[in-house]
Parts: structure tokens; C-alpha cells; sequence
């Protein structure tokens, strides 16, 4: 073990430069740098080991230059960031001891500094995995139960349709949906995930896009008398076919367009009028703005997956190194489920 202070290698994942389309593994590189373990005196920052990092479509924004968002672009030449599980090393602040674990946004490297902010949290350790913070009680969690209930205000009964429905957001979504009572219909691209969908996540029904022709088509075959619920996490096509097949008074909650493959030159979607007959509600959202209903979501969610109601699906790639490709392959959906680095054990 290395004595607290020494200099120790530390393995990061660097982002190399701006990029306007996909993410391609070769947009980051892996670099060693030298870091002390030790939080500097008087800096109120603690040093942490990173154990578990969480792949998330929404990075892909910090990837652009020049953009208005809610989260500030990466730096090129520095290292990535995202969601982490880690462990307390070394501390400066009152609040957070050696052997602490705790959930928050960390850099994609062996070790990193860290300060408080809004989303960091204390992880009190029992029988739920630990990568589990970063995914079902993570961002992705809290996204999925978010959106379903305060901006789909679903009623027992509605037919709810989820896309990407077996990624770390949708498996989520659709299981929340069937608690509540309703009928819930997934898309995703490949029959392995269609047959988790409806053998492990208890979808009532699901199907491959991919070996759709007609997408109006499939959703009219799902849903005869129409769709309640649009959770939408991929834009696109979908949105363009569930938006003729929503009820009176359907909502759409917009999460994210992982289908589209410019976020500066995207294209228009058709079929917006349905909006106006059918007195659609269509909104976006991020997980943020709902932060004060995160106890009650842990609760709901720690009781249903102890009871064996809830299960969640993780992906789960081995090494820091393996961290591009798992990041890249989102984005042609190789992930089956939440996709999580393991960086270290312990």
C-alpha cells in the first residue's frame, strides 16, 4: 500500500478534442498521470478512488463546443467526467472520512479530487450493489421516475409506450409503469433485448424497430385504442410515428434523442399537428429539477427491489481502459442495459 502523500500512477481516460456526431472510441484517449494521495490542507476537497463510472448518452453534449446547456462542454486535453461511485482516501472536509463511499459527478480516472456539490450523496452500504447508485438509484433511476410521474401524471389503467425500453432509463420506466397499473409496450433493437423486455422486465409487450418497416404500423398493432404515455428517449422516426397514434389529452415526455446523429443539424419532426386534435402535452425535462422528490424515489424504489419487484439490468465493462468503447458502443446500442465501468473493486 502507498503511504498517504506519496505520488501514485493514475490511469485517466483524456478527451481529445470537439466533435458535431457521434462519439467515436478513438475521440478519447488513455493517458497515466501522477497524483498525491492526499487532499491539500485548506482546500475543503477530498480524495477519492473511483470504483464504478456510469456511461450516459448526455456526455455526448459536453462533447460540442459553443452550446447553451444546463451542463458546461469537457475540456480537451482533460479528463472525461460522469457519474461515480467512489471511495474516500484522504479528506479535507469535515464532512467526509477515509473508507466513506459516495455517489456523484468524479473523472474518468483511477483517482480524483472532489468538492461538494448538488448531486454528490453518502452511500450507507447494505445488499444493494454498489454500482447500483450509479444506475437504479442514480441519475438514470431518478430519471426514469422523474419523468413517469411528474411529467406523465400517469392513471391506473393508460397505455404506456417507452423507447430504447431496455437501456439503464427505459427498463426502469416500464417496470414503474406496470406497478402502477399499466399497460406498457417497449421498443428496442435487437431480439435479445425485446426478450428481456417482456421475460424479465414484464413488459406486456414488446418489439425490434429494427425488423419494423412500418413503425405506425407496429404501434398500431401494440396499441389498438392508442397511446397515453409516450416516454421518449430516442426522437426521431418513433416520435414521428407515436405522435399519430397518441389519445386525447396524451403526454410525451421528452428524455432524450439518441437517434439523432447531429445535435447541431438535426431535422424537424413530422407530424407535430397531432398535437393540436388530440390536446397533446409534450415536454423535456431533466432529472434535476425534480431533486427534492429524491428520497421518495430511493424509498420506492429500495422497497420494490427487496421485494423482488423491481430488477435492474447492468452492462458491465471491466478496466478504465474499457471505458471508450463502452461509451462509443451507446450509441449503436451494444449495451444491454445500464452501462457501468468497473475500475476498481475496493
Amino acid at each position: 500500500m502507498k503511504m498517504e502523500g506519496e505520488a501514485v500512477d493514475n490511469k485517466q481516460v483524456i478527451f481529445k478534442g470537439f466533435i458535431d456526431r457521434i462519439p467515436r472510441e478513438t475521440d478519447m484517449e488513455l493517458k497515466i498521470g501522477k497524483i498525491e494521495l492526499k487532499a491539500p490542507k485548506g482546500s475543503g476537497a477530498f480524495l477519492v478512488k473511483n470504483l464504478y463510472l456510469s456511461c450516459d448518452p448526455y456526455m455526448r453534449g459536453r462533447m460540442r463546443e459553443n452550446y447553451d446547456s444546463y451542463i458546461p462542454p469537457f475540456l480537451p486535453g482533460q479528463a472525461m467526467q460522469g457519474f461515480g461511485v467512489s471511495r474516500v482516501v484522504d479528506s479535507d472536509d469535515p464532512d467526509f472520512k477515509p473508507g466513506d463511499l459516495v455517489s456523484g459527478l468524479t473523472g474518468w480516472e483511477e483517482f480524483s479530487l472532489m468538492r461538494k456539490h448538488g448531486q454528490l450523496r453518502r452511500i450507507q452500504q447494505d445488499d444493494i450493489p454498489l454500482s447500483y447508485h450509479v444506475g437504479l438509484l442514480g441519475m438514470s433511476g431518478f430519471t426514469a421516475y422523474a419523468g413517469f410521474f411528474e411529467v406523465c401524471s400517469p392513471k391506473i389503467g393508460e397505455n404506456v409506450f417507452v423507447s430504447a425500453a431496455s437501456g439503464a432509463v427505459g427498463q426502469l420506466v416500464g417496470q414503474l409503469a406496470k406497478l402502477h397499473g399499466c399497460y406498457v409496450v417497449g421498443s428496442a433493437g435487437t431480439s435479445q433485448k425485446v426478450d428481456i423486455l417482456k421475460n424479465k422486465l414484464g413488459f406486456d409487450q414488446a418489439f425490434n424497430y429494427k425488423e419494423e418497416p412500418d413503425l405506425n404500423a407496429a404501434l398500431k398493432r401494440c396499441f389498438p385504442e392508442g397511446i397515453d404515455i409516450y416516454f421518449d428517449n430516442v426522437g426521431g422516426d418513433m416520435l414521428e410515428a407515436a405522435l399519430l397514434n397518441m389519445r386525447i389529452h396524451a403526454r410525451i415526455a421528452v428524455c432524450g434523442m439518441v437517434s439523432s446523429n447531429s445535435l447541431s443539424d438535426s431535422k424537424g419532426i413530422n407530424n407535430l399537428f397531432s398535437l393540436i386534435p388530440k390536446r397533446i402535452t409534450m415536454q423535456g425535462f431533466l432529472q434535476s429539477d425534480y431533486l427534492h422528490l429524491y428520497p421518495r424515489f430511493f424509498e420506492h424504489v429500495v422497497s420494490n427491489f427487496k421485494q423482488g419487484k423491481i430488477v435492474y439490468i447492468e452492462d458491465m465493462s471491466e478496466g478504465l481502459e474499457s471505458a471508450p468503447a463502452a461509451f462509443a458502443g451507446l450509441f449503436s446500442g451494444k449495451n444491454v442495459g445500464k452501462q457501468v465501468i468497473c475500475v476498481a473493486r475496493e
